[in-house]
Order: C-alpha cells, then structure tokens, then sequence
C-alpha cells in the first residue's frame, strides 16, 4: 500500500548544471532519489551578508521518500558548492498511485 505522507520532493537551488548533474546523478546511483529534475539558468535574487545579490542558478528538484531523506541530504551537503546550500523537503499530499510505486521500487 502507498502511503502519501512519505514521499518528498527535495528542492535545491545549486551553482550551475554541472553540479545538479553530479548531485542528481550520486543520488540516483545510491538509491537515494527516484530521479531528479533540473532547470538551468534560474535568475535569482537574494540577499547574502547585507548585499543584495543576483546571480544565475539551477533548479534541481529530486524525488524520494521518507526513508532515504537522511542519507540523501549527507549526499547533497558534500557534493554542493554553497556554504549555506538551500535544501528544501517538501511533502507530497497527493500523486500517481503507480508513480509512487515506481519511486519505491526505484530506491532499493
């Protein structure tokens, strides 16, 4: 039975594809995300020590479930560039039933 409340979209703002691509692809070689989905060239605008910045980013949004968060966050913190990365763990309220399998089945 598929319980909705343990899958996640993890959503993380990185340097540039290249380093999506690295983290998405540790991420799925272990085991520790479905898949991941990466939008290039994101304008961002933010403030960093009292300055406003603006700078290109990347989007990589990866899927996963409840058990294998922990393990996938460790991933990301080592292979990610930023001193204080932006990793977000949003829960999914509602999807696909065979969507869900698929992401289980894709995490042994």
């Amino acid at each position: 039975m598929v319980s909705i409340s343990s899958y996640f979209l993890i959503y993380v703002t990185v340097k540039n594809q290249k380093e999506a691509e690295k983290i998405a692809s540790l991420a799925i070689k272990n085991n520790l995300a479905a898949c991941g989905n990466i939008f290039p060239k994101v304008k961002s605008i933010y403030k960093w020590k009292d300055k406003i910045q603006k700078d290109n980013e990347t989007i990589l949004i990866l899927k996963t479930n409840s058990k294998k968060y922990d393990l996938l966050e460790k991933i990301i913190l080592e292979n990610h560039s930023y001193d204080v990365p932006c990793i977000l763990k949003i829960p999914i309220d509602s999807g696909h039933k065979e969507f869900l399998r698929w992401i289980d089945h894709s995490l042994i």
